[in-house]
């Protein structure tokens, strides 16, 4: 007789719930619920901070960060493959050229070196103030487009979402997703925890080194810009990033504010950064506005398309793959948290994944 697939419950459905979701159920042996308040087809929502993200594979690993860097690079990989034409993935994605501009000579971070095209820019080249520069092709994704991608992917594959609020871990320990089904409790062989923001406030969790990252964008619709580029970050001055998407919309941002926890878009954040977007790169204003003069922060409201907002999920420890046994009521279940991303969830996604599976099937191998 088959063997009895393990019953896994998985705590939220942003980019890293579902991924994780994703690798468990066509491993096989397994079958997968996703227990999560707001799923990826729900209406946009600032704490569903996966539908904000802007958009791009560019790792920001630190050269020490091995881990980080294996993770960057296995999602790179696969994003690379999804990009192919003819892949079921391919309407997400889009490969541009990048350009990166940095304005201390420090050189860039450890790994982009291996992306395709990669190369030095000229002085030349550079926008005004920076002092160094690399360019390479860097694929782009449009975030809802690509996260109902990974929804209809895990669902195809007999895997099943549930809505629901979890307040405590040990009521999945001890009941599985039934509890929020309406059904008898049906413990599940493991828990995961990717809550994200939610890892600080949730029972059984409360990790108070996870933290709101605000980050704030504007999308325009601009099919004329087919190139990346950001203006790293400058002491006291935010980031700024042109992100292109398969669909011709254009992703201007963008914010990093610590311990900001704002749920609406601020209107004088969102004319900052179309200001100072416009200012480095006046190619995002429409052709006409460009014809005969110079384009102003006027000529793009008619072409904005929405406000971004997301609250991303930041671990001062740095993301956490750990398991642990919980004990609900009589009921034993090993737990692996996997959480705390911050603004780079999508671009270690499924490295990320693959080392939480792994830790799972490690403890159930030696809990069998």
């Amino acid at each position: 007789m088959a063997a009895q697939k393990k019953q896994i419950v998985v705590i939220g459905a942003g980019v890293i719930g579902l991924t994780t979701a994703i690798k468990l159920q066509e491993k096989g042996g397994y079958e997968v619920t996703i227990v999560a308040e707001i799923w990826p087809n729900d209406f946009p929502h600032p704490h569903y901070t996966s539908h904000w993200a802007g958009g791009h594979h560019c790792t920001a690993a630190e050269s020490h960060d091995a881990r980080q860097q294996k993770m960057d690079t296995e999602t790179f990989r696969v994003f690379w493959e999804m990009s192919e034409p003819g892949h079921p993935a391919e309407k997400c994605f889009v490969r541009t050229p990048q350009y990166e501009h940095y304005f201390e000579d420090l050189g860039h971070p450890r790994g982009l070196e291996t992306m395709p095209d990669f190369k030095i820019m000229p002085k030349s080249a550079l926008i005004p103030g920076a002092v160094f520069g690399i360019s390479f092709t860097a694929i782009s994704f449009d975030p809802p487009v690509y996260l109902n991608y990974l929804h209809e992917r895990f669902v195809s594959a007999g895997g099943k979402l549930v809505h629901g609020s979890v307040r405590h871990i040990k009521q999945v320990v001890e009941g599985g997703s039934a509890y929020f089904e309406g059904k008898p409790p049906s413990p599940p062989a493991a828990v995961v925890v990717c809550a994200g923001l939610g890892a600080r406030s949730l029972g059984g969790v409360e990790d108070t080194s996870v933290n709101s990252v605000r980050g704030q964008t504007v999308v325009l619709h601009a099919p004329w810009v087919r190139f990346g580029s950001t203006r790293r970050k400058i002491e006291n001055e935010m980031i700024s990033y042109v992100i292109p998407r398969h669909n011709g919309n254009i992703v201007l941002g963008g914010t990093l504010n610590v311990d900001d926890w704002f749920p609406l878009p601020r209107e004088d954040t969102k004319k900052a950064i179309m200001e100072k977007a416009l200012a480095l790169w006046p190619e995002i204003a429409p052709p006409e506005a460009r014809k005969d003069r110079t384009p102003t922060i006027e000529d793009l409201y008619p072409i904005v398309v929405e406000d971004g907002l997301g609250l991303r999920p930041h671990r001062n420890e740095g993301i956490r793959i750990e398991a642990e046994w919980v004990e609900a009521h009589g009921v034993k279940a090993p737990v692996v948290f996997h959480y705390g991303h911050g603004a780079y969830g999508f671009e270690s996604s499924w490295g990320s994944a693959s080392m939480a599976v792994d830790l799972l099937e490690d403890v159930l191998s030696k809990s069998a």
